[in-house]
């Protein structure tokens, strides 16, 4: 493993030629969770059966939790999210544009540009995605940037941004989407995750949907979805 600055994130490079990211192969991008360190989802890539060459990328979130080690995309209310889970309130994020997107965003952008430039990625063999809140920035991302993308995984997302969201989706119509999420999930409802899905795969996305019985985390049959997903995604 090596890291590197790309698009002003640390980035954490593995696999490829060399476990080191080497090579010419497919690219993928996974983005960590609020709260978790930046280097939590590495361990992903040697569990999942990705063609041979494919080259892992796991930015690192440049904001940095007061507590602990955690890192961020953007700050949430942790009051906020405390409160509603006391009372059991479905937590509905659809409307709300989270203060900060904008700025992650960009630097994700980036990272794609320098993916390309530096690293000699074809943009149509990168493939996108994230857990959470790296989730729903991947989404964003993707219906934002212009670049072809082979592929979109959120895992454990939700929808946000829907007035913003919605008139973009469109424009991504056949991309290939892998989304998963737990029924008993106590942050971010499953009925919200289905709502994303139902939009998305009216646009003309396709849609694999991966539930699950569990709660806010990646089991292994999102794995054992994901490494095919990735074979067709990326290949040729």
């Amino acid at each position: 493993m090596r890291q590197e600055q790309l698009g002003g994130l640390t980035t954490r490079i593995v696999g490829g030629a060399d476990r080191r990211g080497g090579g010419t192969g497919p690219v993928v991008v996974l983005l960590h969770g609020f709260g978790a360190p930046g280097d939590d989802l590495v361990p992903l890539w040697e569990a999942l059966a990705a063609p041979t060459g494919t080259r892992f990328l796991f930015p690192e979130g440049r904001l940095i939790l007061p507590y602990g080690p955690g890192r961020a995309w953007w700050m949430i209310d942790v009051d906020r999210l405390q409160r509603d889970q006391a009372v059991g309130w479905e937590r509905d994020l659809s409307r709300e544009i989270p203060p900060g997107l904008p700025e992650a965003r960009g630097h994700i952008a980036a990272l794609l540009e320098d993916v390309e430039r530096k690293m000699g990625a074809d943009p149509r063999r990168v493939v996108l995605g994230g857990f959470s809140q790296g989730a729903m920035l991947s989404c964003d991302v993707a219906l934002r940037t212009a670049r072809p993308l082979a592929g979109l995984v959120m895992m454990s997302g939700t929808l946000v941004s829907k007035d913003e969201w919605v008139p973009l989706m469109t424009k991504r119509r056949g991309l290939k989407v892998l989304q998963s999420h737990g029924g008993a999930d106590p942050l971010l409802p499953l009925s919200r995750a289905e709502q994303l899905r139902t939009l998305l795969t009216q646009a003309g996305l396709s849609v694999e949907w991966v539930p699950f019985k569990g709660g806010h985390e990646i089991p292994p049959i999102v794995l054992a979805k994901l490494g095919p997903f990735l074979n067709e995604a990326l290949a040729g």
